[in-house]
């Protein structure tokens, strides 16, 4: 399934989904002596051992003697700030273990928190799918047999891997700390030489930048990274002088350079192109090692605009009302802006941010969300960097709703109803809402807008998206004589006009995300021409893999954009005067978000050339996937300020920056594997259920369970669903040439590491463990389809190869399992994802292990008897 095929599905998203017969009971583990044992091992590194206790009613002390008689390392205590940030692992987790009730008191909810977070957490009730029939769980003494299977584990465990399974490695989440830290690391390299063109600002320069003013901190933080990461010594006697200004004689977004041998001259047009002018610098610094810096000028001119993306570790549901959980702290919001991103987006639902007269049931707890909204804006401004909120709206609300509002009700959906936007309230109630959050937080950068979306919005918003037709309005009595183009247009006239109400600065970026032919080619015309068009870059883009043609109809860094339906639509919105921005993932994207970045360097910087001939205006850079802080930020940031230098000097400063020029040619060379390789990914696969995001960590099936794979988060045993459009060989065909061209990618990039400087072996180290998570899950793909080809031919073929062949994969999945679990362990950023928290923690990869040893060990042997 891809999020085109997603988001018609209409009703079935909003309900509940209904279990199958053959998926009403939860999936039997036999590799585990009960459903006791299986409980306490899949939350071990997920909740506190007390609250574990308490859900089956048992003393903690029994529960960590569970976990020690099957070999699990020392308990760890979960901090108040994990807890809040794993709920839905934690939830995916207790799935198929404990019934609902268990599964709030383990959380530590209530009910309606539950059944929020489940419905408007990007839909994670439609991602966990049918909820089996748990029965209670409860603390049982093991049973003599129970106590000797346990022991069995801990021996595999033990054998398996060694003092391996106690080296605590990092905690969940401690990217959040890394992240967050503003403090810098020494980047010199002691060897470095300064050449006679430079000039050297180790010793006795002084700094002089305004006191006061938003570049007073950014002058403070280049002061700071020149004394602790450059290793300079600034002050006096003077060698010369570092002036930082704001010129009137450089346009807005524009930044100069002069460096001559007793002064460097940095002016900007405004305080934010001062600022990149200082990430200039610094980058420059870092490419040689040392505070070098070549005399001669340069300048930049910012060329798109804005550059927004999301969090890397945001809480997606209700992120306003937690600001605890800050999900962009000052170290991080930094480094985004070092990497030349200027804006930040985030969910936030309309009737819970501003308070109705007509609507009075609307925005109990707006002064806390906008208190905390605007603290954001604020506390974001002083590193340049814009808050954009996501606004897809009017939300649907229930039929007790419309009891006391009837006359607001539109389309009908699974139990939910529209609110009709051509009934002039509901459209004032719009408009009013968005004058009062600008006015509350008057330096929002504004918002970005989907029309047509999973949720059911206005009464075209699941009337039938992306054909070539126009949508329906379904059953509602006022859109269904009106074309959806006039509605939507109304519609988005609405959201403009409330915005201005309050801000003549604030953006409207009207997203075409769903929109079919027809739509789009009435709609764009009929944009306001102060608001903003964005498109999805890669989406139609022709693609042949293995033999298979299809188009790109989801996110991909793979299928390198821009594709002929963004550039017909973009040239439309530019004939009628509307600025044209582009939809992308630098970063990462379903085809794998289990990392946070892909480092296929080259396919990035292809994309962002191919968008600089088309003339975009801007960029959004990620979905809830892709806001690291990444190598390809930083290669794309090239291209947002003009000239942009050639693709191979860009390669070249950011891997000297990154890893030290000795070492470069070596990890440009393995970036560039990668790319190749990359592009072998069967493109058209159903990407939300093949488990390229669980890898090694997603169970084997000896027998067939009967579940259906379920968007993003359990991707079972369901071969036919994870094909998509590839015949399944085919897909193993793809997965195995992918995987074996992420070796050779690896290959190089090892030989590089051996030669990256001592202050940047840090960075090699996490971009290696990402690059070899990449392989593994890759090649267990591969493993896992070719393990279920041969499951379904066991009756037709010659049993004896078959299970050979069976056998010979498990151990492999065996061997990956082991791997992985040593990455994962030492790097808390792998498996993690924004919107789906940890797809799996290091313990489910020794779970795999158990797995399938037990098919190994069992299940063959059964078979074969």
């Amino acid at each position: 399934m891809n999020r085109r095929q997603f988001v018609s599905l209409g009703p079935a998203l909003f309900a509940r989904p209904t279990a199958r017969a053959e998926q009403s009971q939860p999936i039997a583990e036999p590799h585990f002596p009960s459903r006791l044992h299986l409980f306490v091992w899949r939350n071990w590194e997920l909740a506190n051992a007390e609250r574990m206790a308490q859900v089956v009613r048992t003393r903690t002390q029994n529960i960590l003697e569970l976990g020690s008689s099957m070999g699990l390392p020392k308990k760890r205590r979960l901090t108040a700030d994990q807890l809040k940030r794993i709920y839905i692992t934690v939830i995916r987790q207790n799935w198929q273990v404990l019934p609902e009730r268990q599964i709030i008191e383990l959380l530590g909810w209530d009910r309606k928190k539950f059944a929020f977070t489940l419905k408007e957490d990007d839909f994670l009730g439609v991602k966990l799918g049918p909820k089996p029939e748990c029965p209670e769980l409860t603390y049982a003494v093991p049973s003599a047999e129970e106590r000797k299977r346990a022991a069995a584990i801990r021996k595999i465990v033990r054998q398996t891997l060694g003092p391996a399974i106690d080296e605590p490695g990092e905690r969940l989440f401690h990217f959040v700390e890394e992240l967050s830290d503003a403090r810098y690391a020494s980047l010199r390299d002691p060897c470095a030489r300064r050449d006679e063109d430079e000039i050297d600002l180790s010793a006795g320069w002084e700094l002089r930048a305004p006191r006061e003013g938003a570049l007073a901190g950014a002058s403070r933080r280049f002061r700071e990274y020149l004394e602790t990461a450059m290793g300079a010594r600034l002050g006096q006697p003077s060698s010369g002088t570092i002036r930082i200004g704001i010129s009137d004689g450089a346009a807005s977004g524009e930044f100069q350079i002069q460096a001559g041998d007793s002064e460097v001259r940095i002016t900007g047009g405004d305080d934010d192109a001062a600022r990149q002018a200082l990430y200039f610098l610094q980058d420059r610094m870092e490419e040689r090692g040392a505070p070098f810096l070549k005399k001669g000028s340069a300048s930049r001119k910012t060329a798109w605009n804005p550059r927004y993306l999301y969090s890397y570790f945001a809480l997606y549901g209700d992120p306003l009302m937690e600001p605890e959980i800050d999900p962009f702290p000052d170290g991080y919001l930094e480094k985004l802006a070092r990497a030349g991103i200027n804006g930040v987006w985030m969910q936030a639902v309309l009737n819970t941010l501003a308070p109705s007269d007509r609507f009075p049931e609307f925005g109990a707890g707006w002064e806390r969300r906008l208190g905390n909204l605007n603290k954001l804006v604020e506390r974001a401004g002083q590193f340049g960097v814009k808050v954009y909120l996501y606004l897809n709206e009017p939300r649907a609300m229930p039929a007790a709703f419309f009891e006391k509002h009837p006359e607001a009700r539109g389309r009908s959906e699974a139990g939910l109803y529209a609110m009709c936007t051509s009934v002039p309230a509901v459209r004032q109630w719009l408009a009013d809402s968005l004058a009062h959050i600008v006015k509350q937080a008057p330096g929002l950068g504004g918002f970005f807008t989907i029309t047509m979306s999973e949720n059911l919005t206005n009464c075209f918003s699941h009337g039938g998206t992306w054909g070539k037709g126009a949508p329906n309005a379904g059953d509602c009595p006022r859109c269904g004589k009106r074309k959806s183009w006039d509605v939507l247009a109304e519609l988005l006239r609405t959201f403009r006009d409330g915005i201005r109400r309050s801000s003549a600065s604030a953006e409207l970026i009207n997203w075409d995300w769903g929109w079919g032919d027809e739509l789009a080619q009435n709609l764009i015309p009929l944009l306001p021409r102060d608001t903003r068009f964005l498109s999805m870059s890669e989406w139609d883009r022709p693609v042949e893999r293995g033999g298979v043609k299809t188009e790109a109809h989801e996110y991909s860094i793979s299928v390198v954009g821009p594709g002929p339906r963004a550039l017909r639509n973009w040239e439309q919105a530019r004939q009628q005067g509307v600025a044209a921005m582009a939809k992308v993932q630098l970063n990462n994207t379903w085809e794998i978000s289990a990392v946070p970045y892909i480092p296929v360097m080259h396919l990035i910087l292809e994309h962002c050339e191919n968008l600089s001939r088309a003339g975009i205006s801007g960029i959004m850079a990620s979905w809830t996937c892709g806001g690291y802080a990444s190598p390809n930020l930083a290669g794309a940031k090239a291209y947002y300020l003009g000239p942009s230098p050639s693709r191979k000097e860009v390669l070249a400063g950011i891997a000297a920056r990154r890893y030290g020029k000795e070492a470069a040619p070596e990890m440009i060379e393995g970036w560039r594997r990668f790319s190749e390789a990359f592009q072998e990914f069967p493109y058209g696969v159903a990407i939300y259920t093949i488990p390229t995001q669980h890898g090694p960590a997603n169970l084997l099936r000896f027998r067939p369970t009967g579940y259906h794979a379920s968007m993003m988060l359990f991707p079972h045993d369901d071969l036919d669903a994870w094909r998509g459009v590839y015949p399944a060989e085919a897909v193993f065909e793809q997965f195995t040439r992918l995987a074996a061209g992420w070796k050779k990618g690896l290959e190089a990039f090892r030989a590089g590491l051996a030669k990256v400087t001592p202050a940047k072996r840090g960075f090699a180290e996490t971009d290696l463990a990402i690059a070899e998570t990449c392989y593994n899950h890759f090649q267990s793909v591969a493993n896992q389809v070719e393990f279920y080809l041969v499951r379904a031919r066991l009756g037709q073929a010659e049993k004896k190869p078959a299970l050979a062949r069976m056998r010979a994969l498990a151990e492999q999945e065996i061997e990956l399992a082991k791997r992985q679990y040593a990455i994962a362990r030492r790097h808390s950023t792998i498996g993690y994802e924004a919107s789906n928290h940890y797809y799996y923690a290091p313990l489910d990869l020794v779970e795999k292990i158990l797995n399938c040893r037990h098919i190994l060990d069992s299940e063959i042997p059964a078979y074969e008897a």
